[in-house]
């Protein structure tokens, strides 16, 4: 059945992934991690893997877009050039190999990151801020070609940044809807057409809209004490997941 138009999916599976583009929003805007990674592994399920980053993108430049307007005067500009500059080198060299490179290897390098990052903030202060954020531009960007959802990579780095969890959040889904937007060129230029799903993508990024409102609401009702202490979990948790995740792919256990 096509719903919508869309290949290979069901009224309910449609009904679904919207109602799961609503949760990750209303996650990712609460904790400032996890809701690209929880929507990546729902779809993961019910789509095929050629086009399922290239969705997942759209739908999440979507939700980082909403979160980006509803929370713009916490944004923390200073970072957004460098990090643009970056992303775009790391967009056009994921590109050139997204094809040939196995993910086991980066999900593993990228978990053990989180890792350390999250545990010993003062890696995350490392260097001037602008050379920071234009290296993290390039690594997030060159990373999500492959695995997507790389918001977590940031974490670390805006928290260490950020002067309260508002700025946080913010600033983490300006910096992701630059990402996005690089991985849509480069997959652009490498041939990729969902046009077809754009019924589905439309649905979910007006259900991530009322998610990232939401959780917006919600933030206002945790303290920053809570709220540090649920994204360093929260990350924790990440990090462990692609390092397991990571090892079962290459058939280490």
């Amino acid at each position: 059945m096509d719903f919508l138009g869309t290949p290979d999916m069901g009224p309910l599976m449609f009904a679904g992934l919207t109602a799961a583009a609503f949760a990750a929003a209303f996650i990712g805007t609460y904790t400032a991690a996890a809701g690209g990674v929880v929507l990546l592994g729902i779809m993961a399920m019910a789509m095929p893997p050629a086009v399922l980053i290239p969705i997942h993108t759209v739908v999440m430049l979507g939700s980082g877009i909403t979160r980006s307007i509803i929370m713009w005067r916490h944004v923390m500009r200073s970072i957004v050039l460098p990090f643009t500059i970056g992303a775009a080198v790391g967009a056009a060299a994921g590109a050139k190999i997204f094809v040939s490179l196995p993910t086991s290897w980066l999900q593993f390098m990228l978990g053990a990151f989180i890792l350390t990052v999250t545990w010993m903030p003062q890696l995350g202060r490392i260097g001037a801020e602008r050379g920071r954020f234009a290296f993290l531009g390039f690594g997030a960007t060159f990373l999500g070609v492959f695995v997507s959802a790389t918001g977590s990579l940031l974490g670390p780095f805006v928290a260490s940044a950020a002067p309260n969890r508002y700025a946080m959040v913010a600033t983490t889904g300006a910096l992701m809807v630059i990402v996005h937007i690089a991985k849509m060129v480069a997959f652009t230029f490498i041939g990729f057409a969902i046009a077809s799903f754009i019924p589905l993508m439309a649905a979910m990024i007006a259900a991530g809209a009322v998610g990232n409102w939401l959780g917006e609401m919600a933030l206002h009702h945790t303290s920053e004490r809570r709220f540090r202490l649920v994204f360093q979990l929260v990350l924790t948790a990440i990090g462990l997941r692609l390092l397991w995740g990571a090892a079962r792919d290459a058939g280490w256990f």
